[in-house]
């Protein structure tokens, strides 16, 4: 409290741009190191950010000046590091998900409250304005009692678009656990936590073609299943129907729709920070789009470790790592039910994250200080 946490990051992929360019606007946050197994990569980093030195992953763990490490590295070795780094004394706040498994993602939080540091972990796009303002307006009772929602992801694979796509589609990776986490995170958010789940999935294609970059052309085995359906029974008695899909080529059915008795919500798209809430209800017999009213304004990827650095202390951070290790549980228990067949308990759970007042980050700090 009272002055900048001073971060590190282990892993300089595509995914660090967009923590590079929220960092530069969140004064309570300060960037000092950057690591990568390959080293020219953390060089290039360090290049373009001044006060910044590019170090090996060892001298980062061991650096004095490195408060909380950001694991940006790929979801196969997301508890590998992040037990590296509570080893060496630091909070860590990971990219989504948590772990490859539960079973690692246990380990991660069971070390962390052992030496007494903070966990957190992407999306933290659930802090932005769109799912806030939903939230909101389900809180405020604009839909009455919720019933039911669906969540739609729908492409034909990230190999289009991605250089190297061959972790896509290994044990780890696949719709559901890349994109999912976007989409459970903001139910749960919505509307609680979850206590069962039923899954099924299907592959339609072996190999996938790389369709960019210097490996354009070249063939990736498919290890997963590419389409994945679950529905989702919350606490609350909701139920959440998930559809997360690598081989359906387009869908025109919004990322997220809350039914409840009086009305129904479009939700944004929970891989974004803002975007349009819209409302229907009985009495107006129309939709209307709702005044952003919730959430982080101006907000992007970083703002969960800024909140993270507000939080007092004893306190679960909003993007914190019991709610990721839920969402993660809720993730390979859709999966298990795919292949088992059965239903699916779900045993952990995880308060509904406070909700986040319309202001910016800074005021938002304020006020969890003054608490």
């Amino acid at each position: 409290m009272g002055k900048p946490l001073k971060l590190g990051i282990i892993g300089c992929g595509a995914i660090i741009g967009q923590y590079l360019a929220s960092f530069r606007r969140l004064p309570d946050l300060e960037l000092v190191a950057v690591a990568d197994l390959d080293l020219k990569r953390a060089q290039a980093v360090a290049e373009q950010y001044d006060g910044v030195r590019a170090v090996t992953v060892e001298e980062l763990l061991a650096a004095d000046d490195v408060e909380l490490v950001v694991n940006l590295t790929i979801p196969a070795a997301h508890a590998e590091v992040a037990l590296k780094v509570i080893a060496a004394g630091k909070g860590v706040y990971g990219e989504k998900p948590l772990a490859a498994t539960t079973a690692e993602a246990r380990q991660v939080l069971d070390a962390a409250g052992e030496a007494g540091v903070a966990v957190g972990c992407a999306p933290d796009t659930v802090l932005g304005t769109g799912i806030q303002t939903a939230r909101k307006a389900i809180d405020d009772g604009l839909i009455g009692a919720p019933i039911s929602a669906t969540a739609t992801m729908a492409t034909p694979g990230h190999e289009r678009w991605h250089p190297n796509p061959d972790f896509y589609y290994q044990p780890g990776g696949g719709p559901l656990l890349d994109m999912g986490p976007y989409y459970v995170t903001a139910l749960v958010t919505l509307l609680g936590p979850v206590v069962s789940v039923m899954g099924a999935a299907s592959h339609t294609r072996s190999e996938r073609t790389i369709g960019s970059g210097p490996r354009q052309g070249e063939k990736v085995p498919v290890n997963i299943d590419s389409h994945v359906t679950g529905v989702l029974t919350h606490a609350s008695g909701a139920l959440s129907t998930l559809v997360m899909s690598f081989d359906a080529v387009k869908s025109k059915s919004p990322n997220i729709e809350i039914h409840g008795e009086l009305g129904s919500l479009i939700v944004p798209d929970p891989n974004h920070f803002d975007g349009d809430v819209q409302l229907f209800t009985l009495d107006a017999g129309g939709w209307e789009t709702l005044p952003v009213s919730a959430g982080y304004l101006d907000s992007g990827r970083g703002f969960g470790i800024a909140d993270l650095a507000a939080t007092p202390p004893g306190r679960e951070p909003r993007a914190g790592g019991t709610l990721a290790y839920h969402v993660l549980e809720v993730m390979e228990s859709v999966l298990e039910s795919a292949r088992t067949g059965s239903s699916v308990r779900i045993e952990s759970t995880v308060e509904r994250p406070e909700g986040v007042e319309l202001a910016t980050l800074a005021q938002q700090a304020d006020a969890l200080q003054a608490r």
